[in-house]
């Protein structure tokens, strides 16, 4: 199947891509926030340089698109019927790039929490967000405990 766009058009909608402040990632900064939770945005000193850092806990939370990270059984992913062999080569990158991230975390000692984009539609917000609250307090306990 042809682009409908042309290539300059493609790289303007391209170029709009962001991979800091996305909607997903503002959702979940607002509801900790307004939870009394304090973080750190895009850390470059901790492993992978994780969306959300809160130091206090030693967790890192990633929030991930399910189109860009290849989100297995979601709707929200699928792979593009042109030019699939360069979209699943780069899919395929990033999740290898993910496991070594969340691999040098977890061996510096740190919590990992991924949260995907289609866990955060307003149908599931709150309970995937009471499930990072309860890892959230389990971690302290295992810090503070230990």
């Amino acid at each position: 199947m042809a682009d409908k766009m042309t290539p300059s058009q493609r790289h303007y909608c391209m170029s709009r891509i962001r991979g800091k402040a996305t909607k997903p990632e503002l959702l979940v900064r607002h509801w900790l926030w307004s939870h009394g939770y304090r973080y750190r945005l895009n850390v470059k000193s901790v492993p992978g340089k994780p969306d959300i850092v809160l130091r206090k806990y030693r967790t890192a939370i990633f929030v991930n698109g399910c189109f860009w990270h290849g989100h297995e059984g979601c709707s929200l992913y699928s792979v593009p019927k042109s030019n699939t062999d360069f979209w699943i080569a780069k899919v395929q990158r990033n999740r290898e790039r993910d496991q070594q991230e969340y691999k040098a975390l977890h061996d510096a000692g740190w919590q990992v929490i991924v949260i995907w984009e289609c866990q955060l539609k307003s149908d599931k917000i709150n309970y995937t967000m009471r499930n990072v609250e309860h890892l959230l307090s389990q971690c302290l306990l295992e810090l503070y405990c230990s």
